[in-house]
């Protein structure tokens, strides 16, 4: 009788383990696995058509809406999944990233016709009054969508973006400048082994959409806060449609223009260490063009603070849109 209840007791013990070990948080390398992708598997997906273009769409998360500009492949990569506890993200293909119908005219790419792709993403999805978001050169689209239809558009959120035209001499000189005098050796001997690697001459030789992916992963040292950081992951299953994913269009436009008469709150999310764009200060004399701008300068991030930092830009920016409500 004593030995079925020393068995009993033991049971209950190894029982009582199990469920403690099944309970336990993950550790830090389980966690940075998960945070390296975060692509949950509850999703809706589909597409909108927009002229030839069948533009890709995935819809996560759950609150407020906020369609965020780019690529519904690599967009979903990028951001936390504590976001997605509080906002209802729509990763939204622009046409430099939907599926390539063929050989199409320039004038397909026009400015026009991406910002009204938008417009009827909104309207077909019914999303009502939206936050509208991008990255990089998408914050360009973010912010001229929210100035031609303030009706429909609660925040704009852009990260990462750029003050003048990128290909400019003002805009290449500020971004020279800013990494000769900011970018420490270690990061610049990086920069160095990465060219080596893979030259300017032998990138100019691969299709313009390879050239762009395989370029953007070369220039980690002036992309991200780590030099190397290897993006493939990121960038993973993307195409691109020649030269256009880099929207040349929306390069030209002065984002200046129209802030007269523009009173949407805009949240701006800079990394420190980003050397795609002009340094944080160029956008001081700009400021005072907002009615209402709030700048965020992340100091452990390059181009990408929302990956980069992500539990940081989440907490600012649902802090600020809890001020704006």
């Amino acid at each position: 009788m004593r030995h079925a209840k020393q068995e009993h007791w033991v049971l209950i013990l190894l029982l009582l383990v199990t469920i403690a070990a099944c309970s336990s948080p993950p550790n830090n390398n389980q966690i940075s696995d998960q945070a390296a992708l975060n692509t949950p598997a509850e999703s809706e997906t589909g597409t909108i058509a927009a002229g030839e273009f069948q533009l890709r769409y995935r819809i996560e998360g759950t609150g407020p809406t906020a369609i965020v500009i780019g690529s519904a492949i690599y967009l979903p990569r990028a951001f936390s999944e504590n976001l997605r506890q509080h906002l209802r993200l729509v990763f939204m293909d622009h046409r430099g990233y939907a599926p390539s119908p063929g050989p199409m005219d320039a004038s397909e790419f026009a400015p026009d016709k991406q910002l009204d792709d938008i417009g009827k993403a909104r309207q077909e999805l019914g999303l009502g009054r939206i936050i509208v978001m991008g990255h990089s050169i998408h914050s360009i689209m973010a912010l001229e969508y929210a100035k031609r239809h303030p009706e429909n558009v609660s925040h704009v959120v852009i990260i990462g973006s750029p003050v003048f035209n990128p290909a400019s001499d003002q805009a290449m000189q500020a971004m020279a400048l800013y990494w000769q005098e900011f970018a420490s050796p270690e990061r610049k001997a990086v920069m160095e082994e990465n060219l080596k690697r893979l030259p300017n001459e032998e990138l100019a030789r691969l299709p313009p959409g390879q050239r762009f992916l395989r370029s953007y992963i070369r220039d980690a040292p002036r992309t991200w806060y780590d030099p190397r950081f290897d993006a493939s992951a990121l960038w993973e299953g993307v195409e691109a449609n020649d030269d256009y994913m880099r929207v040349p269009g929306f390069r030209d436009i002065d984002l200046t223009q129209g802030l007269d008469a523009f009173d949407r709150p805009v949240f701006l999310a800079q990394g420190r260490y980003d050397f795609r764009v002009e340094p944080p200060s160029f956008w001081d004399p700009i400021r005072p063009k907002f009615r209402d701008l709030t700048v965020r300068i992340f100091e452990q991030s390059g181009h990408w603070p929302h990956y980069e930092e992500a539990a940081l830009f989440d907490a600012e920016l649902l802090g600020w849109m809890e001020e704006r409500q």
